[in-house]
């Protein structure tokens, strides 16, 4: 079993689409039992999978032993893909895994549902605090979005500066572009600056999914945001078969 993050510090750059995506790719073009793992309270890959959290708001009980994550998994459209949604009990989760003092909870409990899945996704809050800490130690390999833009720059420094520091066995990054418009100067020179890192562009297919509430390649195989999030989720098995 390996654990992708999908990781920001910066909001609206495409993280969850990004996360839902990777999940389908891993669960219909790699047929591994994949988990999606929404860690941000306003589940928005739950949104986007038309999969809601159960009555009860549980979400945070996972990880005081209080209850087995499987009991909130719940199944999708799609051959392979669970997902664990999350509701508004986690947002006090910082403060809940201070209380804990438990460095590697999110790792532990991921570990232990290795008997189920090959994959499990993360949709990682905007956050630099214990939440993205306990992500860092739980990943295997930590994704990136940064839209072409000097402030995503700045935010990817902070999110290298964090992975660093959290120990010399820190998971790998592998920074993506995202919402790229080649006919801007500004994204040209993007993709000049770093031409080894995948490229999701900026599409109308990719705006679908939240209409649709699916990932972009269930409505739309063949359209070039497609073809973008399967070379991304290959060059993340590469990633992960280097570890």
């Amino acid at each position: 079993m390996a654990s992708i993050a999908v990781y920001s510090v910066k909001g609206g750059v495409g993280k969850t689409t990004f996360s839902v995506n990777l999940a389908w790719c891993s669960a219909q073009i790699s047929r591994r039992k994949t988990l999606l793992w929404d860690l941000d309270p306003a589940n928005g890959s739950g949104f986007l999978l038309g999969v809601g959290p159960k009555k009860k708001r549980t979400a945070d009980s996972v990880f005081a032993n209080a209850l087995d994550p499987s009991k909130l998994i719940r199944s999708t459209d799609y051959d392979n893909l669970d997902i664990l949604p999350a509701d508004e009990s986690i947002r006090g989760l910082d403060r809940q895994f201070d209380r804990l003092g438990k460095k590697k909870r999110l790792a532990k409990l991921s570990a232990a549902l290795a008997k189920n899945f090959d994959r499990i996704v993360f949709d990682c809050p905007p956050v630099l605090n214990e939440i993205s800490a306990q992500v860092m130690r739980a990943a295997d390999v930590i994704i990136v979005p940064l839209p072409p833009s000097p402030l995503s720059a700045r935010a990817f420094d902070t999110v290298v500066t964090a992975v660093r520091g959290s120990g010399k066995h820190h998971p790998p990054i592998l920074p993506v572009l995202s919402m790229v418009d080649m006919r801007r100067t500004l994204h040209r020179d993007a993709r000049e600056t770093n031409p080894t890192w995948p490229v999701v562009p900026l599409a109308s297919a990719i705006e679908q999914c939240a209409v649709q509430r699916k990932p972009v390649g269930a409505f739309a195989p063949r359209a070039p945001a497609t073809r973008a999030f399967a070379q991304l989720w290959t060059a993340i098995e590469r990633k992960l078969a280097e570890k």
